[in-house]
Parts: structure tokens; C-alpha cells; sequence
């Protein structure tokens, strides 16, 4: 399973955006940009998963809601800290939605 979690990111915006000026333009099909966006959605997650070394630990004041759908876990955390190394952030409010991070046998 691919997951698009990613296309609200500013890179996947911009992909979208300029999908669609090419789209009204003529220069690709409704076909093509479909699987430009499908590629998006499965190099992002391999990038990000064989990429990305950073550990961030944090303690949440309140477990607000949680849920599990279709194999992705969603938290609603409030009063949350942050510990990057030595910093340590505050957020008052955050939403965690984790997916499982091991490659599919369709992909």
C-alpha cells in the first residue's frame, strides 16, 4: 500500500499545481498525471523511509483521541514536549498519523 500522505506537503502541492496548468494546457493527459502523482506517492514514502536517520522523543500531557483505520494509526495529542537532543518544543496541540513503514509486496 501506498499512502499519500504527502501530497498536502509543500512539495506535493506544487506537483499538483503544475499538473494542473499542464492538464488545462493540453500538454498531459488526465492518465499521465495520475501516475505522476501514484509515482509522487511511492517515491516519497521510499525516500523518507530509507533516508530520514532523525529521532525526535516526546511526552504528551493528554491523549485527546486516537483511532486506527485501514492500517494507520491517528493520535490527537495535547500539551505535547518535544526533545530534539538537548532542545526541548512545546506544542499545545498536534495530530500523529502513523502508517506502517515497511515496503508492501505490491510496490
Amino acid at each position: 500500500m501506498t499512502y499519500q500522505l504527502y501530497r498536502c506537503s509543500t512539495l506535493g502541492i506544487t506537483l499538483r499545481e503544475t499538473l494542473d496548468d499542464l492538464l488545462q494546457a493540453g500538454e498531459v493527459t488526465a492518465d499521465l498525471a495520475l501516475k505522476v502523482m501514484q509515482q509522487f506517492d511511492k517515491s516519497i514514502n521510499t525516500v523518507i523511509g530509507q533516508e530520514t536517520k532523525t529521532r525526535i522523543k516526546f511526552k504528551a500531557g493528554r491523549l485527546e483521541t486516537y483511532q486506527f483505520c485501514d492500517d494507520v494509526w491517528t493520535f490527537v495529542l495535547s500539551d505535547v514536549d518535544f526533545h530534539m537532543g538537548k532542545q526541548v518544543v512545546n506544542v499545545d496541540r498536534i495530530k500523529i498519523v502513523a502508517c506502517d513503514g515497511k515496503p508492501s509486496k505490491d510496490t
